[in-house]
Formats: C-alpha cells, sequence, structure tokens
C-alpha cells in the first residue's frame, strides 16, 4: 500500500494549474479509488478557453444511502509557477523533516492524506456515511464547487474543506468582497494641466482613502479567531494613463476585502460609493463608477461542537479562523457543519517556498482514517 508520502510525490509530478485541464490528475485519484473499492462519479463542463475540467464525487461502494454524514473536500488545481525561477516544481523534494513542491500544502498533501487512508480503510469498516468531493478551479474563484452544487443535491451534514491550517480545525472564515473602480478624467497635454482633470489624481485620493479604511478597521470589530483580527482592504491592481506628457484621461484599479463573517460583505460597495462621491467634490471634472465583482459572506460554527472539539484533542491543537478565501463559504450554504483543516500552512503556499511537514502529512492522514471508522465524532 501506499503511505501519503509516496502518493503526495505521485500527485506533485502532475501539473494541474487552473488555466489546463484537471482530468490527470482526477484520473490519479480515481485509479487509487477503483483499487480500494470506492465508486466515482465525473461531472465535467468546459472553462471559458474550452478546456475540460472536471468536479467527482465518490462514495464507498458499500453504501448505498444517499446520506453523507461527512465530506471531504479538496480542490485539484494548483497556481501558476515559473520553471526558470523553480525548476523542481513538480518534484516532492525532501529536507530536513518538509516536502517542497507546488501544490504539496495547498492542497494535494491533504488529498494524499485522504487517499492513504482510503488504502488503509477497509469499506467494510467504515462506520458513516462519507464522501470525496473533488473541484476544479478553486483558485480563480472556487468555480469547480459553484458549478457542483448548483447542479447536483448535495446535502452533507458535515464537511471537512482542505486547507493548509496547521492541522487546526477552522471554525470561521472571512468573506471575499472584489470591485473595479474607473475613474474618468479628461486629456490633455501635461504643459497645460487647466484644460484636463486627472483620472489618476482621483484614482490616487480614492486610494489613500481606502488605505485609511484599512487603518481604521483595526480599531474597529475585532475577532480572536483572525490573524489579523478584522475586516482588511487591498489595492492590488491600478492601471491608467497613456503617456508621460498627456493629463490622464483614465484610471481603474481593483480593491478587495476580507469581511469578519458577522459583517455584511456588500456594505463595502456602499462605503466605496460614498468615497466616491466625497472624491468627486475634489475632482469636479472626473466621473467615478464603483462596479461590484464579488461579495461572499463569511461562515462561522460553534467552536465547540462534538466534531471540532474531537479534532482539536485528536491533532493537539486549538480552534481558529481562516482569514483566507475557500471552497468553505460555498459548501456552508448546504451543510449543518463545515470545518476548514489541513496539514501545512498558508504562508508557504502560492510560492516557491510551498513545504508540507512529513508528521503533519501523516497525523492528518490517519485522523481521516479515525473519522471513517467512527472513532472521532
Amino acid at each position: 500500500m501506499n503511505g501519503p508520502v509516496e502518493i503526495l510525490r505521485e500527485l506533485v509530478a502532475i501539473p494541474s494549474i487552473s488555466l489546463m485541464s484537471n482530468r490527470p490528475i482526477i484520473d490519479a485519484a480515481v485509479r487509487v479509488l477503483t483499487e480500494n473499492q470506492w465508486t466515482s462519479r465525473p461531472i465535467s463542463y468546459r472553462d471559458p478557453q474550452g478546456f475540460e475540467k472536471i468536479n467527482l464525487i465518490a462514495r464507498p461502494e458499500t453504501q448505498t444511502t444517499s446520506e453523507i454524514d461527512l465530506a471531504f473536500v479538496c480542490h485539484t488545481d494548483t497556481v501558476p509557477f515559473d520553471l526558470l525561477t523553480w525548476p523542481e516544481a513538480t518534484s516532492l523534494i525532501e529536507r530536513d523533516g518538509m516536502l517542497h513542491g507546488c501544490g504539496a500544502c495547498d492542497v494535494k498533501g491533504s488529498l494524499a492524506a485522504i487517499l492513504a487512508a482510503i488504502t488503509e480503510v477497509k469499506v467494510e469498516d467504515i462506520s458513516r456515511g462519507v464522501a470525496l468531493i473533488l473541484t476544479a478551479d478553486e483558485e480563480i474563484g472556487c468555480v469547480g464547487a459553484t458549478k457542483l452544487l448548483a447542479t447536483e443535491s448535495l446535502r452533507p451534514n458535515r464537511v471537512l474543506v482542505c486547507e493548509p491550517t496547521s492541522l487546526q480545525p477552522a471554525v470561521a472564515g472571512k468573506g471575499y468582497g472584489l470591485a473595479e473602480v474607473r475613474v474618468a478624467g479628461k486629456e490633455a497635454h501635461s504643459a497645460f494641466p487647466q484644460q484636463g482633470s486627472s483620472a489618476i489624481y482621483a484614482a490616487a485620493r480614492m486610494i489613500t482613502g481606502i488605505r485609511s479604511r484599512n487603518e481604521e478597521t483595526r480599531e474597529e470589530a475585532k475577532n480572536p479567531l483572525f490573524d489579523p483580527p478584522h475586516t482588511t482592504f487591498n489595492v492590488g491592481v491600478v492601471q491608467g494613463g497613456t503617456a508621460k506628457n498627456v493629463i490622464p484621461g483614465e484610471c481603474r484599479f481593483l480593491v478587495e476585502w476580507r469581511p469578519l463573517p458577522e459583517e455584511n460583505p456588500a456594505s463595502a460597495i456602499e462605503w466605496l460609493n460614498t468615497l466616491a462621491a466625497h472624491t468627486l467634490q475634489s475632482h469636479p471634472g472626473c466621473t467615478i463608477d464603483v462596479e461590484a465583482l464579488r461579495a461572499d459572506a463569511g461562515f462561522a460554527y460553534p467552536a465547540d461542537s462534538v466534531l471540532v472539539s474531537d479534532l482539536a484533542r485528536r491533532l493537539d491543537q486549538s480552534p481558529t479562523g481562516i482569514s483566507f478565501g475557500s471552497e468553505a463559504t460555498r459548501f456552508a450554504r448546504v451543510a449543518e457543519e463545515v470545518v476548514v483543516i489541513g496539514p501545512g500552512n498558508m504562508h508557504t503556499a502560492h510560492s516557491s517556498r510551498e513545504c508540507i511537514p512529513v508528521s503533519e502529512l501523516k497525523r492528518f492522514s490517519q485522523c481521516i482514517g479515525a473519522l471513517m471508522r467512527g472513532e472521532i465524532a
């Protein structure tokens, strides 16, 4: 039988960035599932570029009921990587008890641990209704999970969404908001600035206001489950101007925010529109349009539930919250309880530093086995 390290080595060797089909990694998982008497049902779709993407629902052959008491959810895509700066991205390398490779912790390590547990636990020893759900395109907005839940009548009682949390059970997650702000001004030669209106100056005024708002949230509502414990804002992309000697007639930027679960993520749109109105008072020659692109609410569940308490005790960890996005926000709409958990730390993900401790990988696999046998919760 292959252990989690050997399975992870195979998974890391399969490139599975979001801009390509995830079929190869789905096929690798299905092979393990089939060999261990699990049935797999693929649900495919085409992305905007025409690539085949596959979501998968797998269950033990012995389970005939449609009820799912506990579902394990893993996404199958990774962020892009640069082979020039990270030539060993698809080779699992062990150094000082850490396994390095693209997707090692986000989240191929979790998938490897689950598949290894499936090879260890006989289907007749699985004491509850379980399912493994694999999704596509999580890294570009949870596209696969959104499509899956829109077309399938999935109503699991409890869901473990796999993300690197250093094995801490996360019972809450921040929401996610995204908006594009478009500022239109009036072009003119820079030698005659009085004839134009700078879209960039107006945008800069708004961006400065967003930065101030980011500072203000530090002194407002706080939730100790999160790091940082408050809502955050970020301006990540700015575009504008045509030439060095032209008053810019257009500037656009993307602003994102990660609200606490107890906050309405759409309230930031109202605040941005108010900020835009105030900005126009000092830039009357401009117009500003705020387009809401996303406003996903966060999630929060009791930290003292039986499942969380058992996980925390088994793994010697305390409950926490996650500040990064995950598919938990999607599954929280249909499940009674959602917990985000997995080996590795998100601080190393999405970079050439990505790695996962061997000890956490093995402990998580053992924990999954205990969950399937009913030894936990």
